[in-house]
């Protein structure tokens, strides 16, 4: 038995149908959905404007060593998410755009960096590959490993699985069980019809009703 130095090969992935579910929904408005509390942390941040959808292929690593995801990379499959768990590190580029390129090219969907980039030039203008991190730099990585592949890990402070959904905007992202994945894409289909009746009022009538507002004063004790 090897701890920390290990790659699992088989993990199961939800139906393409359902992550399909969460296509062009705003992470905004899943996340509402889930308590308000599930979006990663704030500090990893998009690094161009593509949108992201996939399933987690997770990797954890030591703090600017990227062995594993080089090995991670002939792995994952088309529709897979690579998360990267660098232990927050920004001292060390994890990856910059060769990298990027390959897993392109293979039909990866996106990569998510708990750890540092570099190669933003280049990167920041791809809209068909979405690129999330913590940070940038030019120093590159160490390739000593060890490491681990397809085991659960945490980006910015969530868990996530092997096979999790992954969603991702401009506002950040959400990792989300496929087996609440259908009650959380309807319920938040609901949040995005209500929000678009509001947006309508707002911009035909310059209305923006929301009663519960001087209900809440009132609870609070607030002198009108």
């Amino acid at each position: 038995m090897s701890i920390g130095n290990k790659i699992v090969y088989e993990i199961n992935r939800p139906d393409k149908k359902l992550v399909e579910l969460f296509r062009e929904m705003p992470v905004a408005n899943i996340d509402d959905n889930m308590g308000r509390i599930a979006a990663v942390d704030a500090a990893i941040r998009p690094m161009n404007r593509s949108p992201l959808l996939g399933t987690a292929f997770t990797i954890r690593m030591p703090q600017g060593d990227n062995l594993m995801f080089h090995k991670a990379m002939d792995m994952a499959l088309p529709g897979d998410v690579i998360m990267i768990d660098a232990g927050g590190s920004v001292d060390r580029a994890i990856f910059g755009e060769l990298m990027v390129s390959y897993c392109r090219v293979r039909g990866i969907a996106g990569i998510v960096c708990d750890g540092a980039i570099r190669d933003l030039d280049g990167i920041s203008t791809l809209t068909d590959f979405a690129v999330y991190a913590k940070g940038v730099t030019p120093n590159g990585p160490y390739k000593n490993g060890p490491g681990e592949i397809n085991v659960p890990i945490v980006i910015g402070g969530k868990t996530v699985k092997p096979g999790d959904i992954i969603v991702g905007d401009g506002d950040g992202i959400v990792i989300i069980d496929p087996v609440d994945a259908e009650a959380l894409a309807a319920a938040t289909c609901k949040t995005m019809e209500k929000e678009a009746k509001i947006m309508e009022n707002i911009i035909h009538k310059g209305e923006y009703i929301r009663p519960w507002v001087d209900e809440k004063l009132k609870e609070i004790g607030c002198d009108f």
